[in-house]
């Protein structure tokens, strides 16, 4: 699966303002609520990635109303990059364990096959864990490109903990999914091998995106620290 390279609606020249980067969070809201697939899920990423390009450019103006409420992003920034950071790791290790899979299956080896199983459910509790412990932070009242912020946050959030559940419902013991239908058959997998293959390139795709939304809040939050270091 490729990539999607969509360039979203908010322009470099002149700058992006407020109202336009709202109505592209909204406008991405709307679009994965209307559509919850794998491939829409990298889609997203990457437009929160450009989202983020115009918030930076509107953070970097000099305002001091906003110092204040600013200081209270720092903390949540930093809770947001801990959590792409874990993901993009996690991904990484469900890429390598399909790879595996993929193996095992193409040697027939389905006491391996079921360990990479086990291994991949193992990643997708260890993943849920953390979006347990990424509570929703109240929005600052009084100041539009917080509130900007908060929303683009929530929306990283639920992008990352959506593609976790749909990767959980795509491997695993329930008699639906692609494995499982390999061990009932005990014969040579020639669909399943295709979407095994499918799955490694959207988990790829995956990783690509929350590496690509960290870097993005990188450089938000170091924008904001020289903000409030002026």
């Amino acid at each position: 699966m490729a990539f999607h390279q969509r360039s979203i609606s908010l322009p470099s020249r002149p700058q992006a303002s407020e109202v336009e980067i709202e109505q592209e969070l909204l406008s991405l809201e709307a679009s994965i609520s209307s559509s919850t697939t794998i491939s829409m899920m990298c889609d997203g990423l990457r437009r929160l990635g450009d989202i983020y390009n115009g918030v930076e450019e509107i953070v970097g103006l000099p305002s001091n109303q906003v110092e204040k409420l600013l200081e209270g992003e720092m903390e949540y920034s930093l809770e947001l990059l801990d959590l792409c950071s874990t993901m993009q790791e996690i991904f990484m290790e469900m890429k390598a364990i399909i790879q595996e899979l993929q193996m095992a299956l193409r040697k027939g080896d389905y006491a391996a096959a079921q360990a990479k199983i086990q291994s991949y459910s193992r990643l997708v509790k260890k993943a849920k864990k953390h979006f347990k412990k990424t509570a929703k932070k109240a929005t600052s009242a009084g100041c539009r490109m917080v509130m900007l912020l908060t929303k683009a946050r929530d929306l990283s959030v639920y992008l990352l903990e959506s593609s976790v559940h749909l990767l959980s419902k795509e491997i695993g013991i329930p008699k639906q999914s692609l494995v499982s239908k390999a061990f009932h058959k005990k014969k040579t997998v020639v669909c399943e091998e295709d979407q095994l293959q499918a799955l490694e390139c959207s988990i790829g795709d995956l990783e690509n995106g929350a590496g690509h939304m960290f870097r993005k809040l990188v450089q938000i939050r170091v924008s904001i620290l020289n903000i409030l270091s002026s």
